[in-house]
């Protein structure tokens, strides 16, 4: 393992001249990122076209495309900053760190990574969230857990020791002005070259974005289907990496099938997970089944969950808390069935493949859980809230 280094305060860019300004604080290494990354050397701005917001689709017909023109950085950079300006959406990205650049940038356009680094070419990379609620951070110390643990795994020196990495997450929160939304986060094996081993790779890279998003909460029941795409082997299943296509497909072939989520079966066909979260179960005896988490990816939600479940048992609402193997039988025959992650928090499903779950209705045990998870999340204790100081 590489020498860590140390990081107290970072600098914070409102946009590309903010960055021209700072390089004489970033590395060498990152300061060359960034000249060629934004073009810093200079270059006029030429005229060029762009299409329009009331022009922008979502490119489901292939478009033709006749002559490519030729740009320089600050024209590349212009562009990518007007069709920023363009989108249409519920998400709006707050603030940006980047170990390319050392530094935060709130400027949107900027907030890239180079196109040789190996988690965009190899998917050499790993990641994790954590939850804005009313400007606290809700279970980072855990997330960043099993973000490093998903770095050992993947064979990824860590540029910066834990807690440089925790007071970078928290700086860019800060920066963010966002009290509530997520906070995600990347390590790739870094930027160097496009071959398949790391080794051409100058250093490991972090980056860390906040992301805003205005789009209603909806709790309501679901349907979820059995998916046809192959469960990734534990060894992968484990980490949190950024190869997602296999989660990607099972998503897309649930929304084909009428479903909001998929649901993966393990190797021996007992019940696994979601395509991004885990799945828990009331059985008509009142005890919360989970499936075990050796196989697959371990939620920090649904371990949250389990903890706070353990009130229920306490009023009697439920009998028992288990976490193990789950036949398909056992949760198609269920009392209550229940998606659960960080993105969904608690959500019932009423209906898995053709089979109604229970009365077709969302459960009780279901919506108390969802209500202790959102008292958590609003006033749970240290261990789980970090308040940021804006």
């Amino acid at each position: 393992m590489a020498s860590f280094s140390l990081v107290s305060k970072i600098p914070t860019f409102e946009n590309l001249a903010s960055c021209k300004n700072v390089c004489s604080l970033v590395p060498k290494t990152a300061n060359g990122l960034l000249q060629d990354q934004f073009g810093l050397l200079g270059g006029s701005l030429g005229r060029f076209s762009l299409v329009s917001s009331n022009q922008a689709h979502s490119f489901t017909d292939p478009i033709s495309i006749d002559e490519v023109p030729l740009l320089s950085g600050l024209e590349a950079f212009e562009r990518m900053r007007r069709s920023r300006e363009s989108y249409e959406s519920k998400q709006q990205y707050k603030a940006m760190y980047s170990s390319c650049f050392g530094g935060i940038t709130t400027d949107p356009a900027a907030m890239v990574i180079p196109m040789d680094d190996h988690m965009v070419h190899r998917g050499h990379g790993v990641f994790d969230t954590a939850a804005i609620v009313d400007g606290c951070l809700y279970e980072l110390e855990q997330h960043l857990d099993r973000f490093l643990n998903s770095a050992k795994m993947a064979k990824i020196k860590l540029p910066f020791d834990k807690e440089s990495i925790k007071r970078i997450l928290v700086q860019t929160a800060t920066a963010s002005k966002c009290r509530t939304g997520s906070l995600r986060y990347w390590l790739s094996s870094g930027p160097g070259d496009f071959q398949l081993s790391p080794a051409g790779c100058c250093h490991s890279a972090l980056y860390a974005i906040v992301i805003e998003d205005k789009s209603p909460s909806n709790y309501s029941g679901v349907k979820v289907v059995t998916t046809s795409i192959p469960i990734k082997p534990p060894q992968f299943a484990t980490v949190k990496s950024v190869n997602y296509l296999p989660n990607v497909l099972t998503k897309m072939e649930a929304e084909e099938n009428g479903g909001y989520a998929a649901i993966w079966l393990d190797a021996d066909g007992f019940v696994a997970e979601g395509p991004n979260m885990n799945v828990a179960f009331v059985t008509k005896e009142k005890e919360l089944l989970m499936p075990r988490f050796d196989k697959i990816l371990s939620g920090c939600t649904a371990k949250r969950v389990l903890v706070l479940a353990e009130d229920l048992v306490k009023e009697g609402k439920l009998r028992d808390i288990r976490v193990e193997n789950v036949t398909v039988n056992e949760g198609k025959s269920a009392a209550e069935m229940m998606l659960i992650g960080s993105g969904v928090l608690v959500r019932s499903v009423l209906q898995w493949d053709e089979q109604i779950i229970g009365d077709g209705r969302e459960g009780p045990v279901s919506k108390a859980l969802l209500g202790l998870l959102l008292q958590d999340l609003k006033s749970g204790p240290a261990t789980v809230r970090l308040p940021i100081s804006y």
